[in-house]
């Protein structure tokens, strides 16, 4: 599970560093020194932010998305959006990866990104539209938490 907030700098080729917490989960390793083969994640859109998913986690999404009943306009829409947006994303040694433009675009990321551990995922954000969800959030905390029962 991924959890806690970090702000990184994104240099001008789009490269970003992971927060080493994240970097064995996000490989399909345990955090132990696991010596078997990396399993690169995955980077693909979501509503606002680009969602950075471990492999296996990913291809859950895939399975998933593909079990649904594609005649809905809405799941075609879904699938169109979050799996087309999808590419595989390698870390390099130095626990950078490469945000494609597209991305980029879609998460309005330059500078400064907030990597954001959400459970199963880690959420990359453009720090003043994090800033701005978030105080959505708090706008609605109340309300949201009784619905789930906290």
């Amino acid at each position: 599970m991924f959890r806690g907030r970090f702000t990184h700098t994104m240099d001008g080729k789009g490269r970003i560093s992971i927060p080493v917490s994240f970097r064995p989960e996000l490989l399909g390793r345990e955090a132990s020194a696991d010596r078997s083969p990396a399993k690169p994640p995955f980077l693909t859109n979501l509503q606002r932010c680009v969602a950075l998913y471990p492999h296996d986690a990913w291809l859950e999404v895939e399975r998933r998305l593909s079990e649904a009943s594609s005649m809905q306009p809405e799941v075609q829409a879904l699938q169109r959006f979050v799996v087309s947006g999808a590419t595989e994303c390698p870390i390099d040694g130095q626990g950078r990866i490469l945000v494609p433009p597209y991305l980029r675009e879609h998460g309005a990321l330059s500078k400064d990104v907030v990597i954001a551990g959400v459970g199963s995922r880690v959420e990359l954000w453009n720090k003043e539209r994090f800033a701005s969800d978030l105080a959505v959030t708090q706008e609605n905390l109340s309300a949201w938490a009784q619905s789930f029962g906290l």
